[in-house]
């Protein structure tokens, strides 16, 4: 298993992914990026996002798509893991944790996510992992 930065000739394998994700989150029609503005976001002079691949033999078998958070509390910064994702035939070969061993070298600080409430599997394996959900908060969203 190799983990490694994403660069822009990924770009093509990183929207399949981010489609199959949705898919996975039975979402298929909120994917409505732009392919250029994605990549200028991920990829461009001011990028904000960044982006983690990995690879079994070769082959993308998925990514974590991240971006640097702040704590004021703690006084360091830290990352928030937007989206993860592993390709069905990857599942169980160590790719997810693989993905967030390297965020967590990334930082010294907090890595946070949201988790769905049915993805009881990833709860679970989240947990293993030793990460719990915050108590006490919601996710706020203003679109």
């Amino acid at each position: 298993m190799i983990v490694r930065d994403a660069t822009p000739s990924d770009l093509d394998e990183i929207l399949a992914l981010v489609r199959a994700l949705a898919d996975y989150e039975r979402e298929p029609d909120a994917v409505v990026f732009d392919r250029e503005e994605f990549a200028e976001h991920c990829f461009g002079e001011d990028p904000v996002a960044r982006i983690l691949l990995a690879e079994d033999d070769a082959t993308v078998a998925g990514f974590a798509l991240y971006y640097r958070t702040f704590s004021t509390w703690l006084g360091r910064d830290g990352i928030w893991l937007e989206d993860l994702f592993v390709r069905p035939e990857f599942r169980r070969r160590g790719c997810a944790q693989a993905l967030l061993d390297e965020l967590r070298r990334r930082t010294r600080g907090r890595v946070e996510w949201a988790v769905l409430d049915w993805n009881e599997s990833a709860q679970a394996f989240y947990r293993t992992i030793g990460a719990a959900p915050v108590e006490g908060w919601t996710i706020w969203r203003w679109t």
